[in-house]
């Protein structure tokens, strides 16, 4: 790995590098569990848009999120043709489960896929995550390439129940910032809509 893009890494993850060795495994986004309530059933509506069900004549409750970003590999080069799924409970707490229980938002999908472009990049529209009982909230991230997957879990940036969150602080110190993000309002997009940005590196 040349040293402009060993530079380029440390920037991206915000990590500082001490020595060549080990460096590719340490930038690699950090795993988490997949969780209890990946669908069972990949539903017929799994775009990239989750505030909108085909065929149902509404929009998700919650607060409208932009969710963008890249995915790299550990020499710095984005990976075009990854596989992206993102799943998350609603607005009330509620996974789109048959184990989970409970009422749910008809209008929101709980579950949507993307594939990157040529430079890596991805898009979803979702809603702001929430806290479902015992956890902070997050959305689930799992990537596949090829025979490679990323497993993870990405958290809202000053939310207080992070420090608490059992999942999240099994992560060491080091780090556990690269899966807490900001949500931040965004001129440059539709009004009243989040922005958030993650990017991954996978090994």
């Amino acid at each position: 790995m040349n040293s402009k893009r060993r530079a380029f890494l440390s920037n991206l993850t915000g990590l500082t590098l001490f020595s060549v060795s080990g460096f590719a495994s340490a930038l690699v986004t950090p795993g988490q569990s997949l969780g209890p309530f990946y669908p069972s059933k990949i539903p017929l509506d799994s775009d990239a848009d989750l505030t909108v069900v085909s065929g149902r004549d509404g929009r998700a409750t919650g607060e409208i999120t932009n969710l963008f970003g890249q995915v790299f590999s550990t020499d710095g080069e984005p990976v075009p043709d990854a596989r992206i799924e993102i799943w998350q409970c609603d607005a009330f707490s509620a996974y789109h489960h048959p184990r989970a229980g409970g009422g749910i938002d008809p209008y929101f999908q709980g579950y949507g896929r993307t594939t990157t472009d040529s430079g890596g990049r991805y898009r979803f529209k979702t809603i702001k995550p929430v806290a479902y009982p015992g956890r902070a909230p997050h959305i689930h991230f799992r990537v596949l390439v090829g025979l490679r997957e990323l497993v993870t879990q990405v958290y809202v940036q000053g939310d207080p129940s992070n420090k608490n969150d059992f999942l999240l602080n099994t992560v060491p110190d080091s780090a556990r910032q690269k899966l807490i993000i900001p949500f931040v309002r965004d001129s440059e997009v539709r009004k009243g809509e989040l922005t958030a940005v993650f990017n991954l590196i996978i090994g």
